[in-house]
């Protein structure tokens, strides 16, 4: 079954798909680092900001570059970022723009599943953090069942409908994270697991923000009207709300980190 390209342009888009789940997962992330305050930062795969509007917020940064592929992508960002703190260019993650050793602090927030050669991007921060600097990422358990648009695609899957999946998705699982970080010559390596929740007034709220501005819209906009209907109706059998009609949808997030040798 071929699978469509994922490309994000639209930062509006991706921010009312998965902004909250991002800034949720964020926190428990950095709380996790427990950075010093003061660092330079370098925020690869961006997107719209929303990660580094967190280390604004939490981590009381030096500065920080953030670097993403897309311009659209990047216009949010510089819309959204009043503090003169953050500055946002284009670039590859494979090939960062930057001097070896220019940052305290590397880090990739729900983006190293779509760097084609996860390896190399980690190897690309590694160059540009100074010795001792940390290196560190946090994906979506894409092949455990994290995502949260898991219950969506996976009855899009059962009624064979193409499905979208990150090119390097086998890279979220823990061990593979790890064997990267280790393999790249980073020290002091540690893993965990981010769980998140997010509660819902209704089925309805979840299939808006699950849909609207997705992965899946373009998709789910292509169907019959009865193909449609059939596969909201699938989603919603698959999901259980409480009495009222409201209900917590989970989804989980797998992080590393590690240390530049000195």
């Amino acid at each position: 079954m071929a699978e469509p390209q994922i490309r994000f342009d639209d930062g509006a888009a991706y921010e009312q798909m998965m902004g909250a789940w991002s800034r949720i997962a964020g926190d428990i992330f950095l709380e996790w680092l427990a950075p010093s305050p003061g660092l330079r930062w370098v925020d690869v795969g961006c997107g719209n900001g929303a990660f580094t509007e967190l280390i604004v917020d939490r981590c009381a940064p030096a500065g920080i570059a953030g670097i993403d592929p897309s311009e659209g992508q990047l216009t949010y960002a510089r819309q959204r970022h009043k503090a003169a703190v953050a500055e946002f260019s284009q670039g590859d993650a494979m090939a960062l723009p930057y001097s070896d050793a220019s940052f305290d602090a590397a880090v990739m927030a729900l983006v190293i599943f779509f760097v084609p050669d996860p390896p190399r991007g980690v190897l690309e921060m590694l160059r540009v953090v100074r010795p001792g600097g940390l290196v560190a990422a946090y994906a979506w358990d894409m092949m455990g069942g994290g995502f949260p648009l898991e219950p969506v695609l996976a009855e899009m899957r059962a009624m064979d409908i193409a499905t979208i999946r990150p090119p390097s998705s086998q890279v979220s699982r823990t061990e593979a994270l790890r064997e990267v970080w280790t393999t790249a010559g980073l020290q002091d390596v540690q893993t965990r697991e981010i769980e998140v929740q997010r509660s819902f007034v209704d089925f309805d709220e979840f299939w808006k923000f699950s849909t609207l501005g997705s992965t899946v819209a373009p998709t789910i906009a292509a169907m019959a009207p009865d193909v449609a209907a059939s596969l909201k109706a699938r989603v919603r059998a698959r999901l259980n709300g409480d009495r009222a009609g409201r209900f917590t949808h989970q989804a989980r997030a797998n992080a590393v980190k590690g240390r530049v040798p000195v």
